[in-house]
């Protein structure tokens, strides 16, 4: 057996002067530290990927990972159309990442009540958007049934907007459309939903593709524009790259070329913002990292100076001063497993207990969310544990030089 992990073994767990050694206040405090800058760093590092994760899929939700759109639009919700035609998506779907492929239409609008108006989004969708998003949103009513063949009054607002206008569930209302001739459109509620998401919330209303066909006077092939899912947003860059220079050479019938764009384009301002929060989060650990290895070298000194005396004896046997090291090395790293093992058990705790139960609330209208969001992988988690482990004990390395200027003489002679 090792014999200097032995001895630090006999150290640690000894029921006698041992335990009483390693058990002191200032070593308690040193695990405490440690556990309690664990459970900081995994909460922090969940509180954050969880926030982000949240508000990169409500955006996402929204609009789509990558969208194909015209170089000619007008503006972000004013579309120049596009044609599609089963080549093109079948040309799209070819690419690996891509999941799902649907078409969409946006116009401005204006929902007036006998004593309210609004100005909105009416977002034209067709039989094969993909609703799992709202599905997982929807306060009342159901998600819309659209038919290829009819059109659809039916529309999807938000609680927000039912609100402000005091609609309910299977009201109905007059939507209209500022264009050469202004039109109107009586229009139904046939759901609702509440994102939390208040800049898109208060914005979009979700009907049949068809009915802004007809008010752009648009062919049955043409569109606003193409909405592209993906199966692995961490391949989102490289799939944009891919598809924007294919469909940078290719123009439809009518000449016009195909602009595509991610989402992390189209809101550069969202996006940007979540990177800044990794910043903060790397200034977590960080500290955490130090605030934990400064409470173990203050525990290691104590341990060292309190066992000073078998210092010199081990010395006085022949034993050198880097064997010696590896025993106070071997003890810290039992007290910084046990810190670690608490830090985990009491994060695990909170995480869970958040996570099934929601008890710590935010404000939607601030933070975009209901409740403190977590989300944390199990490679996160382990890293963060190695990770910990590893530098905490880089950092007592220094510390435990302290041996060697502790004399095999003087801590005889002063026994």
């Amino acid at each position: 057996m090792n014999p200097e992990f032995f001895i630090a073994k006999r150290i640690y767990f000894s029921d006698k002067e041992g335990e009483k050694a390693v058990s002191s206040p200032a070593i308690r405090v040193a695990v405490i530290s440690m556990a309690i800058g664990l459970v900081v760093m995994i909460l922090a590092v969940a509180i954050v990927v969880g926030f982000k994760k949240e508000v990169r899929n409500k955006v996402i939700g929204f609009g789509s990972h990558i969208q194909i759109t015209s170089f000619q639009s007008n503006s972000i919700y004013e579309n120049h159309p596009v044609v599609v035609n089963d080549s093109l998506i079948n040309k799209l779907k070819a690419e690996p990442n891509v999941r799902h492929i649907q078409p969409f239409i946006t116009k401005p609008a204006v929902i007036k009540t006998d004593e309210h108006f609004q100005g909105v989004v009416l977002k034209g969708i067709d039989e094969t958007f993909d609703w799992n998003f709202f599905e997982q949103n929807l306060l009342e009513g159901s998600t819309l049934t659209i038919l290829p063949d009819s059109n659809s009054n039916d529309v999807l607002i938000s609680k927000n907007i039912a609100d402000k206008l005091d609609l309910k569930l299977n009201d109905s209302f007059i939507c209209y459309f500022i264009q050469e001739q202004v039109r109107a459109r009586r229009l139904k509620i046939k759901g609702i939903y509440q994102t939390n998401f208040s800049e898109y919330d208060q914005l979009f209303v979700f009907g049949d593709i068809k009915q802004l066909r007809r008010l752009n006077n648009w062919d049955s092939d043409q569109v606003g524009g193409l909405e592209i899912l993906v199966d692995d947003y961490d391949r989102l860059d490289q799939t944009w790259e891919n598809l924007y220079f294919e469909m940078s050479v290719l123009s439809d019938r009518l000449g016009n070329p195909y602009y595509t764009r991610s989402i992390k384009q189209i809101n550069p301002m969202i996006f940007t913002w979540l990177d800044v929060l990794d910043t903060n989060v790397a200034v977590i650990l960080v500290l955490m990292l130090f605030v934990a290895g400064f409470s173990m070298i203050s525990g290691l000194l104590i341990i060292i100076l309190e066992r000073a005396n078998m210092i010199g004896i081990l010395k006085a046997l022949g034993q050198n001063n880097t064997g010696i090291r590896k025993i106070f090395l071997y003890i810290s790293s039992f007290l910084i497993i046990k810190g670690l093992l608490w830090g985990n058990i009491i994060a695990l705790v909170l995480y869970f207990i958040q996570k099934h139960l929601g008890l710590f609330k935010l404000n939607p209208e601030t933070y975009y969310v209901s409740q403190v969001p977590l989300d944390l992988s199990i490679g996160a988690f382990l890293l963060i544990n190695i990770g910990t482990l590893i530098v905490t004990l880089v950092i007592l390395v220094g510390p435990s030089y302290l041996v060697a200027k502790i004399s095999p003489a003087n801590t005889i002679r002063f026994e």
